[in-house]
């Protein structure tokens, strides 16, 4: 299942650091972070608890881009 959440990040090359920590998480099959339009979509694999893997993702975020803000 994909959902798509708002982001804010400074720069492209954050957004891309952002999307391959994201990609690492357990329970992301895919993730695609749109700078231009802030935008991250991430594609859940199935029978995942969404709002952990997002915690998770917004746990890695944080890891690689301190000031970067995800809108669960």
């Amino acid at each position: 299942m994909k959902k798509s959440y708002k982001i804010d990040v400074d720069c492209a090359l954050c957004a891309s650091k952002i999307e391959a920590a994201a990609k690492n998480v357990d329970g992301v099959k895919d993730c695609v972070v749109n700078f231009m339009m802030q935008k991250m979509i991430v594609d859940f694999s199935e029978g995942c608890d969404r709002e952990k893997v997002m915690n998770d993702v917004r746990s890695a975020s944080k890891k690689v881009e301190r000031d970067a803000e995800i809108y669960i």
